[in-house]
């Protein structure tokens, strides 16, 4: 009866012990993807920082050209807007048939007379775990056009350089450093420092990547981009949704969403693709930021694509965008 009896503390006590150690594995691994942690809260809105000049050229709409703006007028539609300070044009493009169709979207876009871009974190707080939905946080900013960002808050490292502040500095790959004079450029994190960022006029950095376009050219070995370690973390190599930023000339940049994983409607593109598309389209400089389900592009309060076909947002931790004038 004893031994019995002591057998069956034995067999509750390694019991008890396994419960602990898978909800210790657990916590641990809610900690670090799905409990929110505030590092800084973000108390007023983000200042006009682009000293922007004026470009020349802009590509077409599926609405058609819009005439241009007089006498301080805003032109503008579901696929197009023009003031004096800000001209967009998007245009849904689809290419391939059944299981190689791809659909994306182009948003040309000049910004002139001090109109900017801007960046704002979900729920105007940084730090880890947090996010809400693109056009969430567009709207809460009043955000006349929005793409997603580099999904900062997955990562405990990297160059983190938002509307002028330094809200991280743990150099690990290649970064994209926006400049106050309307260019941008990628950059290796670990060769250059953010003071040194921010003493050059870089109003934003993004850490993702690959950098997709550098001085005209498309990047070498695309299809041996090395991937974060992150649990979670996939390939992203193969065809997928995308989201990138290109630069045409200064204050004159590309954004293309692609749509992707859903057979007949988009099945994405590789990043070679993307990269050929960004080139093509005339951009010097072009850089990859996060994609899947969080690639979305906003357009006076409505989502212009339609992510991984399932017209569902995902929740993201930052957008870049322009402020509605």
């Amino acid at each position: 009866m004893l031994k019995s009896w002591t057998n069956r503390k034995r067999a509750l006590l390694a019991a008890l012990l396994i419960i602990l150690l898978i909800g210790g594995v657990l916590y641990k691994l809610a900690d670090r993807y799905l409990i929110e942690h505030v590092e800084i809260r973000v108390t007023s809105a983000p200042e006009s920082t682009t000293a922007a000049t004026p470009s020349t050229g802009s590509s077409g709409s599926t609405a058609g050209s819009t005439p241009a703006a007089a006498d301080g007028k805003v032109l503008s539609d579901d696929w197009s807007y023009r003031s004096s300070d800000i001209d967009i044009s998007i245009r849904r493009v689809e290419t391939g048939e059944g299981k190689q169709k791809i659909t994306y979207y182009v948003a040309d876009v000049q910004l002139n007379n001090g109109a900017s871009l801007s960046s704002a974190f979900a729920k105007n707080a940084f730090g880890r775990n947090i996010i809400e939905n693109t056009s969430v946080i567009a709207t809460n900013n009043d955000a006349l056009f929005a793409i997603n960002g580099d999904y900062y808050g997955f990562r405990s490292d990297g160059v983190i350089i938002r509307n002028g502040t330094l809200y991280r500095s743990e150099p690990a790959r290649t970064g994209l450093a926006l400049y106050a004079d309307g260019t941008m450029k990628s950059y290796d994190e670990t060769e250059q420092t953010a003071a040194s960022l921010l003493a050059d006029g870089v109003i934003h950095t993004y850490s993702f990547g690959p950098a997709l376009v550098e001085n005209g050219e498309v990047a070498a070995n695309l299809d041996q981009v090395k991937i974060d370690s992150n649990f979670g973390n996939r390939s992203i190599q193969g065809a997928n949704p995308r989201t990138g930023i290109g630069l045409i000339s200064a204050n004159h940049y590309l954004f293309i969403v692609v749509d992707g994983r859903k057979e007949g409607y988009s099945t994405g593109m590789t990043l070679n693709q993307f990269a050929q598309l960004f080139k093509e389209l005339g951009a010097t400089e072009a850089y990859n930021l996060d994609g899947g389900g969080s690639s979305t592009m906003y357009f006076q309060g409505r989502v212009v694509n339609n992510p991984l076909g399932k017209e569902t947002e995902r929740g993201v931790s930052d957008i870049l965008y322009i402020p509605a004038p």
